[in-house]
């Protein structure tokens, strides 16, 4: 079981009107994809993604219910709880690479393409978000990547979703990597597992330990916090639950 560590907000940063960067007082070594628990005392532990590994380490979070709406009314020098790093992380290998990212998803991108520009792999990244502002990483990503991007409203990029700039940006590529709403990655990883591509998609589900004790994260007989949270195509093609259905708190499964 892996210790709590404590940690301080050193900086927070605004992405976007809904979605705030908090960085660490230390760095968390971590793969790119993989996730930590976090504590916020006297509310709630949940899971996220880290979404900087490299020198510096920070989670990036849209307040979407009562323990990240918390996260959001803090401030730096204000102390966190965590656990981990926990999971598989991405599969970066070598080649050319897509990555989709739709709304919040691009967490756990970013150090992924991070990686890749180090390594010296192309990078291709479709970007999509409801509107303008709330594209996430946009200057970050200009930076070390071949930036396409596309809103719901047209408000920036090209006026569609996501996945239609991805299936025009598959050509080329070696393997895809995508993160966002589940019913866009089923969408990705179809085309995909259709061409033949090599893909890889992190999976989001309810989690209470982390650690593969209390089962709440299980998606078609797995478990998205050890098996997970990214899954390959050749999994995903074959359950019956991605895309289509989650579970709730009590362990009952809804519809996506």
């Amino acid at each position: 079981m892996s210790k709590l560590k404590t940690v301080k907000i050193k900086e927070i940063k605004e992405e976007t009107p809904t979605i705030k960067s908090f960085y660490f007082d230390r760095v968390i070594k971590a793969r790119p994809g993989q996730f930590i628990m976090l504590w916020v005392p006297g509310v709630d532990e949940f899971p996220l993604a880290l979404s900087r590994t490299h020198r510096k380490c920070s989670i990036t979070v849209k307040a979407v219910g009562k323990g990240t709406e918390t996260l959001h009314s803090m401030d730096v020098g204000d102390r966190l709880g965590i656990r981990g790093p926990y999971g598989n992380g991405y599969d970066l290998g070598r080649g050319d690479a897509l990555v989709v990212m739709g709304g919040y998803g691009g967490a756990s991108l970013l150090p992924a393409v991070e990686a890749l520009n180090r390594d010296g792999c192309k990078v291709r990244v479709a970007l999509g978000a409801s509107c303008s502002d709330e594209l996430l990483f946009v200057d970050e990503m200009s930076k070390i990547s071949r930036l396409e991007q596309c809103t719901d409203d047209g408000s920036a990029g090209r006026h569609c979703v996501v996945t239609e700039l991805a299936a025009d940006m598959l050509d080329g590529v070696d393997r895809v990597l995508t993160c966002g709403p589940e019913k866009m990655m089923k969408k990705v990883v179809d085309m995909c597992v259709e061409r033949g591509l090599p893909v890889q998609a992190s999976l989001e589900r309810y989690m209470k330990c982390g650690m593969g004790l209390c089962d709440s994260c299980t998606i078609d007989g797995l478990q998205v916090c050890r098996d997970g949270p990214v899954f390959k195509g050749v999994e995903l093609a074959t359950m019956e639950e991605f895309g289509r259905f989650e579970r709730d708190p009590t362990g009952r499964r809804v519809s996506i």
